[in-house]
């Protein structure tokens, strides 16, 4: 019987629900995609074209804060650590994780293209003058591409300030590994210093929080620029190769990763479910960037060590690009075969080794899978860089399926790599990943 003096909750109203569904940003992010593919597609694809200032303008905003971020995550991090050993530990563990699933997705990405063989019976339009034009950028861009010993080099930052001003990720991490270790050293006298780090990393992710109302906007704007400018009817020549860059990346990430995850007793759908917020805001942007900071927040309240995140998530971003990986491939070898180009197996070995090196820095420009693919053409072959003309149509629709198998890549290797290094509370874990609401970040 029930207590009248301890009357039980009444179920909540159906209004209540649906208001707080509303307020999710899940679901808002959703809406933003749908309006904007709406008013780019159904609506005015004239006006959707102006569009493109909303998504490049909270890109930018996220951008801003993503050196701060970093560099106080894995300061605290590895201060508080006191393990100089683990440091190097993780690098090293990281550096052969990335290597590994990189060439899987290579290698993956080689064969479907091959067995598929999307551009076979592809007859090739007449590139445009503006087509022309725009693959000219990417083969001068390309001619200035770093080499290894470039990109080596630009990891150090000419001056402290500059590695912020710059954006480049991996130059901020190497000042916060360097300045985490001296407070680590320090002991006790640099405690006051850690703290203020964490004081002004709660600073920045309240800040992280407050942008991210702004993504269901995003969303819309990113969406309706990509629909209105490029239009459904561009992906319909290249279908082909679009679902098979898209099925391939499906299978990298169900099987490759599934396996992954499930080596060390996790389940890939809960964790997707987990990230699903970060997933839609780059599905609504096409970038992995905006995501990067909830991420780190994300994936050390799943039980992942703080400095293990802050050292690999961050350079995962460069070093660890499964989805450009699969996309490289078979954009190489679709031009070829599109355009009657012989391309034995020891040209596609060839192209694999490459690739291998060169699509490490895709991320750190804008177009970047472009100027990777037109600078890595005439290195392995006689493959015409013109070709690139034909994918310029649906390069944007494919971007986003990069940018997600990129983000869902660098999540999973953050997660083996803490519980390779024993550093994964796997108890919080497995209760966060059991839980089924949101996992938005509050502010």
């Amino acid at each position: 019987m029930s207590d009248p003096s301890h009357p039980s909750p009444a179920p909540a109203a159906p209004a209540s629900r649906l208001k707080r569904t509303f307020r999710s940003l899940y679901v808002q992010v959703i809406i933003g995609i749908i309006l904007g593919v709406t008013l780019g597609f159904f609506i005015s694809p004239e006006t959707a074209k102006k569009m493109e200032p909303i998504g490049v303008s909270f890109i930018n905003l996220v951008k801003m804060m993503i050196a701060p971020i970093i560099f106080c995550t894995v300061v605290t991090g590895i201060g508080a650590l006191g393990d100089l050993k683990k440091v190097g530990r993780v690098g090293l563990k990281a550096i052969i994780y990335f290597e590994v699933v990189t060439t899987l997705a290579l290698v993956l990405g080689l064969v479907v293209v091959n067995v598929m063989q999307p551009g076979k019976d592809f007859t090739p339009p007449a590139a445009t003058a503006a087509e022309l034009a725009k693959v000219g950028t990417y083969e001068e861009a390309a001619k200035h591409m770093k080499t290894s010993t470039e990109f080596v080099m630009d990891i150090i930052p000419k001056t402290f300030v500059g590695a912020f001003s710059s954006g480049e990720i991996l130059q901020v991490l190497l000042l916060a590994i360097l300045c985490g270790t001296a407070l680590s050293m320090m002991g006790a006298k640099g405690k006051p210093l850690l703290d203020l780090f964490y004081l002004a990393s709660s600073m920045f992710m309240k800040v992280i929080g407050m942008i991210m109302y702004l993504a269901p906007i995003a969303a819309f704007g990113a969406m309706a620029f990509t629909i209105g400018f490029y239009g459904v009817g561009s992906i319909l020549g290249l279908l082909k190769l679009l679902l098979c860059v898209y099925i391939t990346s499906a299978a990298f990430v169900f099987i490759v990763l599934g396996l992954i995850m499930r080596s060390i007793g996790f389940s890939l759908w809960k964790f997707l479910r987990y990230i699903r917020e970060e997933i839609l805001l780059v599905l609504g942007t096409s970038s992995s960037e905006p995501a990067l900071p909830p991420m780190l927040e994300k994936l050390e309240r799943l039980g992942c060590d703080k400095a293990v995140v802050g050292l690999v998530l961050p350079t995962g971003y460069s070093f660890n690009l499964d989805g450009t990986s699969i996309y490289l491939t078979m954009a190489a070898v679709f031009i070829a075969q599109a355009t009657n180009t012989p391309l034995d197996l020891s040209h596609q070995v060839g192209l694999l080794m490459v690739l291998l090196l060169t699509s490490k820095g895709a991320a750190a420009v804008t177009g970047g899978g472009f100027i990777t693919l037109s600078a890595t053409l005439p290195v392995v072959s006689h493959i015409p860089t013109s070709g690139l003309a034909m994918l310029l149509g649906i390069d944007r629709f494919m971007s986003e399926c990069r940018a997600i198998t990129n983000l869902i890549g660098n999540g999973v290797a953050t997660v083996f790599i803490s519980n390779w290094e024993k550093a994964l509370d796997r108890e919080q874990a497995k209760a966060v990943l059991e839980t089924k609401g949101p996992h938005e970040i509050k502010i």
